[in-house]
């Protein structure tokens, strides 16, 4: 073997520089993406403080009640009771905070008579557990089936999932559709396709598709809801990009209808009419495509 020449060593010293260089960086990409993985369902999850009672929040009519789920655990919900011949929504709130934050939406579908139960996760508002993809599955299904035995039927209720909530609130209403019973109408608000397409929006140097435990894989499942569907989603929302909201409509089946907010956020569609727009969709009762018109 011949050895290299004197101009040839400066050029060996660089390229062994550069590969040590190379797997010092893959080594540490590695680290990276195995502590986003370990650690993914913190960076997921922001539970707040304890909720308190309804009253605090502004909600002196509403109850704090007792939810058993299927895995042994007591929630605690806040029912608000319709008025005769209203239906209930089931809200479902996104990835912060407690149902208390959740209490000026209560109050606008109570002063037109519609009954809300504002569902408590696990691990959120001072109940117990963690939550997780399946945790949150079952918490829709014990708060469902509370409302049943309160005598508000499928045919009554109306789910409402917000951002992380959505993905909840699609998956509860695929449950009920492929039980035969579908559910009212579904109402979406800052949707997102799958839990791995919105992790990609903030970590797009990590491979969202394969890391992600808790999937929420909305647009797989949207299309057999079998009941009337609302997106709402501002232009501006940097949290969930609209377009993850345009792609999941598209894949809804008729009837549905869609308020695309123009200047909205992530977390303030009701400063832009989205609570005028859901009462007038509710109150449409939409079939065959009907309901409120798509906002610009």
């Amino acid at each position: 073997m011949r050895a290299l020449g004197p101009s040839q060593r400066p050029y060996g010293r660089m390229m062994l520089a550069a590969l040590q260089i190379l797997i010092l960086a893959a080594g540490i990409y590695l680290l990276v993406v195995g502590l986003v993985f370990l650690g993914q369902r913190r960076l997921m999850y922001h539970p707040g403080g304890v909720a308190g009672a309804p009253a605090d929040a502004g909600l002196p009519d509403a109850a704090a009640v007792r939810v058993s789920t299927a895995d042994g655990f007591e929630l605690q919900s806040w029912y608000l009771a319709p008025r005769s011949g209203r239906p209930v929504l089931l809200y479902l709130h996104g990835n912060a905070g407690t149902i208390a934050d959740r209490a000026f939406k209560a109050r606008l579908f109570a002063r037109q008579g519609i009954g809300v139960m504002l569902a408590e996760y696990r691990g959120y508002g001072g109940n117990s557990g963690s939550p997780t993809e399946t945790g949150l599955y079952a918490d829709a299904r014990a708060n469902l089936a509370w409302l049943a035995n309160q005598g508000h039927g499928p045919g009554d209720i109306i789910v409402y999932g917000e951002s992380l909530g959505t993905g909840v609130a699609v998956q509860a209403a695929l449950e009920q559709a492929q039980a035969g019973t579908p559910v009212r109408a579904l109402v979406l608000e800052a949707p997102f396709t799958t839990m791995s397409d919105a992790a990609g929006v903030h970590y797009p140097w990590l491979p969202t598709g394969l890391l992600t435990r808790d999937r929420y894989a909305s647009s797989a499942k949207i299309g057999a809801v079998q009941c009337p569907v609302l997106v709402v989603h501002g232009s501006a929302d940097r949290v969930v990009p609209q377009g993850q909201g345009r792609r999941l409509f598209a894949l809804a089946a008729e009837p549905k209808t869609a308020a695309w907010l123009s200047g909205a956020g992530h977390g303030d569609v009701y400063d832009f009419g989205a609570g005028e727009i859901i009462l007038d969709f509710l109150d449409a009762r939409p079939s065959g495509g009907g309901g409120v018109p798509s906002a610009r």
